[in-house]
């Protein structure tokens, strides 16, 4: 599971930040083999199907948890978080997807807050993840 939560991790962090066109803009996609990354609907699909994929592990995850019946003190402090930003990841992403649908309407301020909240969200995971993974530290004690 672990290494299906850090492949999903990759390719949602690296479509998200494709469709910012950063790939394009810094010529990254130029790299020969690396042209998919500057097609949005391309890496749009793949964020997509990542995020699925990062619900059913969090989904699996959380019902493993309460089956099991394990006190929320099991969780180490960079679990906590790295939960808090998942699930922040997942709120604002699902206010994303909603927008996008016929009939709903956010003001342009909400939809930038959204999306900063998104990045930083991003940003604070893959922070303390890397401080996790480098230190050895998992999600429970």
């Amino acid at each position: 599971m672990a290494l299906m939560y850090r492949t999903t991790l990759f390719f949602i962090t690296l479509s998200g930040f494709a469709q910012m066109p950063v790939f394009k803009r810094y010529y990254i996609a130029d790299i020969p083999g690396l042209g998919w990354l500057a097609q949005f609907y391309v890496t749009h699909g793949i964020h997509y199907i990542a995020a699925c994929v990062l619900l059913g592990l969090s989904g699996y995850a959380v019902t493993t948890w309460v089956l099991n019946r394990r006190p929320p003190a099991d969780l180490t402090m960079a679990g906590r978080i790295k939960g808090l930003m998942i699930t922040g990841l997942i709120v604002s992403g699902s206010l994303m997807v909603m927008r996008n649908m016929p009939g709903i309407y956010f003001s342009h301020m909400t939809i930038h807050l959204m999306n900063i909240f998104h990045l930083a969200c991003c940003i604070a995971l893959l922070i303390v993840s890397g401080v996790t993974l480098m230190a050895r530290k998992g999600w429970v004690h």
